[in-house]
């Protein structure tokens, strides 16, 4: 069965408590926590994601997935780091190179965390194959980063099935997240494809019940 990492990053302002414990109790596997600088990507919840990460960290024993959408890796990191994230997930496109790249995995590690690598949509997914053996987690971005509610690309589910198979054929132990347009419509097509974690928003945040939408994405 696939894990689901609800995205936090629609939760209303003053209903954080509630919702946090609701989607707790409906099971969810992760807090998905989308940090975005305002440079990496158009829109700034840097300081939103610490404060709502920080909080669910003192209400909640669920795994935070933290996802940066930033130029500085680094400050970042050293930030999230606090609120002590079962996995952090950084960009590829924003390394510089090669060097910052492994430098990155083995800094995030070296702090006991468990590490990702993510991709958008116009980058190739073979850019990432030589660093898949050092990390924990690929995570494809199947809609531009910055905002939520889009709608999923359909080439991205290709994309996926893409890194599944040299991920079998290389025998890599690694988790394959997906993140973007998530929602009944599309969840068993990406699945399909080979992601076991899904990421999902507002699908979930925008439910009359969370446990049922939960549980319909795990089961379809």
């Amino acid at each position: 069965m696939v894990e689901i990492a609800t995205s936090i990053l629609s939760v209303e302002k003053g209903k954080e408590a509630a919702t946090f414990l609701e989607l707790e109790a409906a099971k969810t596997d992760y807090f998905h926590i989308d940090v975005m600088d305002g440079k990496f990507v158009e829109k700034n919840t840097y300081s939103k994601m610490l404060e709502y990460a920080s909080y669910i960290k003192r209400i909640s024993n669920l795994p935070l997935d933290v996802h940066l959408m930033v130029e500085d890796i680094k400050e970042a990191v050293d930030d999230f780091l606090a609120v002590e994230p079962n996995r952090i997930t950084f960009h590829l496109e924003a390394c510089k190179n090669k060097e910052e790249v492994y430098k990155t995995i083995k800094y995030i590690k070296e702090n006991n965390c468990k590490v990702g690598i993510s991709v958008k949509p116009n980058t190739k997914i073979e850019d990432v194959y030589e660093f898949l053996p050092y990390v924990h987690m690929c995570l494809v971005m199947t809609v531009e980063p910055g905002k939520g509610g889009q709608t999923l690309l359909k080439d991205m589910v290709d994309k996926i099935a893409t890194v599944k198979k040299y991920i079998q054929d290389n025998q890599i132990d690694i988790d394959i997240e997906a993140d973007g347009g998530i929602n009944l419509r599309t969840v068993s097509e990406v699945k399909k494809a080979g992601a076991n974690i899904l990421v999902a928003g507002t699908a979930i945040l925008a439910a009359n019940h969370y446990k049922t939408i939960i549980d319909e994405l795990k089961m379809s």
